[in-house]
């Protein structure tokens, strides 16, 4: 049997009128290999977010206790295992643990399984991270919503990057996981870079199989093809393992590389990423937040309470939460301050715009269920021992993630023109 864990915070004094708890399911990768890199700064996220939400300690708007007044409970809950046991875990945290709504998933996979039957039970649902564009696009949700962007930014990003940073780019190449993320990443990259450089030469595109650990036969044949710029898109160990062989081999030297979740690994590795290296946090999360209210108060309370940075994961998680209770307390007004139903709280989300630590976030596509943001890269640069980012660059939401009704992969191909 799957272990849940239950955290109940409840701020003291609430008012007796809102005495009933939200109790809200949180899952996310507890165990496994995609708990370091994502799992578990996103549970910390979580507890860290409701812990200040129940003491009416974060920013305006946000600074109402709970959710309208109402005390947050969180029943954890671990992503890891195939699809089939995340339905039936799902059906669990609905049917059994009668929670009011739910927040989570880092799998593409387990998101396109758990969207038909979020809605099929008709339970709030908020997808925090999973990156496939896919969700909205093929097809169309009353209770499910994501408060994040899709992949299909990151790659357009990195393109948009790479053309400016490296104007003269004649050739480029990839290395990424033979699975969903690392083909779709890959895919709408050398589409998009397509698009920009017409004359393009694809050198070779490496596809290792899922946590092989070992590329040094990737890597010889990416020091003989000699691309101008080289795409990657690894994530934990496997990313890590990639810079720890690439590095000392001068592959990073030798050609633009730009790993588009590398900013998970800025802090454990900094040290061993080569000057240059462009990194990705999958929009203008951690090194490329907004020095606003809502970035200071995340970003300085995490560190003191956990002494570690919070990375991309975090802050998708933390904003999952603050969409959730803006449209909570939006609902619950015009419900005469009663607390909402899972409909009522989900036509106030809809089409929603509200800003957190990463900044402003619309809810602009997906029939307004699916989040855009803007997106930043940078360069890798080692000063006084800790490593930071320069020349960032900082790409609008427009001009990186499609329009309402257009499937990401049509857009690109059409020259994914800002609207």
């Amino acid at each position: 049997m799957r272990k849940v864990l239950v955290a109940l915070a409840v701020a003291a004094a609430m008012p007796a009128a809102h005495a009933q708890s939200v109790k809200i399911g949180v899952v996310t990768f507890l165990s496994g290999p995609a708990a370091a890199p994502f799992g578990v700064p996103a549970k910390n996220s979580a507890e860290f977010v409701v812990e200040q939400l129940n003491n009416g300690q974060a920013p305006a708007p946000y600074s109402k206790k709970g959710f309208g007044g109402a005390p947050l409970e969180i029943v954890l809950l671990d992503e890891a295992g195939s699809t089939t046991t995340q339905v039936t875990e799902f059906r669990n945290l609905v049917q059994r643990q009668n929670v009011d709504l739910i927040i989570g998933y880092v799998s593409s996979g387990n998101c396109l399984a758990i969207a038909p039957v979020a809605e099929e039970l008709k339970k709030l649902t908020n997808f925090f991270d999973c990156g496939t564009p896919r969700i909205f696009e093929d097809a169309s949700y009353e209770y499910v919503f994501r408060t994040s962007p899709t992949a299909t930014m990151d790659s357009v990003g990195a393109a948009l990057y790479v053309k400016d940073a490296k104007p003269g780019v004649k050739s480029i190449a990839g290395l990424n996981q033979n699975y969903a993320w690392g083909q779709d990443s890959w895919g709408d990259f050398e589409a998009t870079m397509k698009v920009l450089v017409p004359s393009l030469d694809v050198k070779t595109s490496q596809m290792p199989k899922l946590f092989a650990g070992q590329y040094n036969a990737e890597i010889s044949a990416l020091l003989s093809a000699k691309p101008d710029v080289i795409h990657s898109s690894f994530w934990d160990g496997d990313l890590e393992a990639f810079i720890l062989q690439a590095g000392p081999r001068g592959l990073m030297k030798q050609s633009l590389t730009i790993l588009t979740t590398g900013e998970t690994a800025m802090h454990k590795l900094g040290k061993q990423i080569p000057d240059g290296t462009v990194l990705g946090a999958r929009g203008p999360f951690g090194p490329y937040a907004p020095n606003n209210q809502y970035n200071k108060w995340f970003h300085g309370g995490f560190v003191a309470k956990y002494k570690d940075e919070p990375n991309y994961a975090s802050y998708q998680m933390a904003q999952a939460f603050l969409g959730v209770k803006a449209a909570w307390e939006k609902a619950q007004d015009a419900n005469g301050g009663k607390r909402p139903s899972n409909e009522q709280v989900a036509a106030a989300l809809k089409g929603s715009t509200f800003e957190g630590p990463g900044g402003t976030v619309k809810m602009s596509i997906g029939k307004g269920h699916q989040a855009v943001m803007e997106t930043a890269y940078g360069v890798t640069k080692l000063q006084g021992g800790k490593l930071t980012v320069t020349n960032v660059k900082r790409y609008p939401a427009e001009k990186v993630n499609p329009p309402e009704g257009v499937k990401s992969a049509d857009w690109i191909k059409g020259g994914f023109k800002a609207q």
